[in-house]
């Protein structure tokens, strides 16, 4: 494991979650979006993780075989996806131009399944991830100038 192995790992969380933020920003900025190019409303979009896997890991020295699976390299984004598992809200508006126009629905319009509360709960999670990989970041940089000036003395 390298000197800047911290840094490196903390880089991708850094990375991953400034993608989601952006991510929770279109789908603010897109609440109220009745239509799209794909046609119809607007659907959420959520960012999936994974962990970043380089084969073989690095093994501990200090831990036995048996209880060292490996230290992890960081986080990948897999994919962005489009959330339809969440229906979209019907919002009665028959001046609408997206409006329904026949059959039992008719006056209603499909609005976005974008959930302001949701997200804004979500960007506050990923702000302080963020947060939190600048502090390990800050953390090693810090501990490095210490050992320079252990080793200059």
């Amino acid at each position: 494991m390298g000197i800047f192995s911290s840094i490196n790992i903390a880089a991708s969380g850094l990375t991953a979650q400034r993608l989601r933020s952006d991510v929770i920003a279109d789908n603010m900025a897109n609440a109220n979006t009745t239509r799209t190019a794909e046609g119809g409303p607007f659907r959420r979009s959520r960012v999936i993780m994974r962990p970043r896997v380089e084969s073989p890991y690095w093994r501990s020295p200090f831990l036995p075989e048996s209880m060292d699976n490996g230290i992890g390299r960081g986080v990948r984004v897999a994919e962005v996806q489009k959330d339809y598992a969440a229906e979209n809200r019907l919002v009665y508006d028959p001046t609408h131009p997206d409006a329904i126009k026949t059959g039992p629905r008719e006056g209603y319009v499909e609005m976005p399944n974008v959930d302001i509360v949701t997200e804004m709960v979500d960007l506050i999670a990923a702000q302080r991830a963020y947060e939190a990989n600048a502090s390990i970041i800050e953390g090693s940089k810090a501990m490095f100038q210490r050992a320079l000036d252990i080793g200059s003395r």
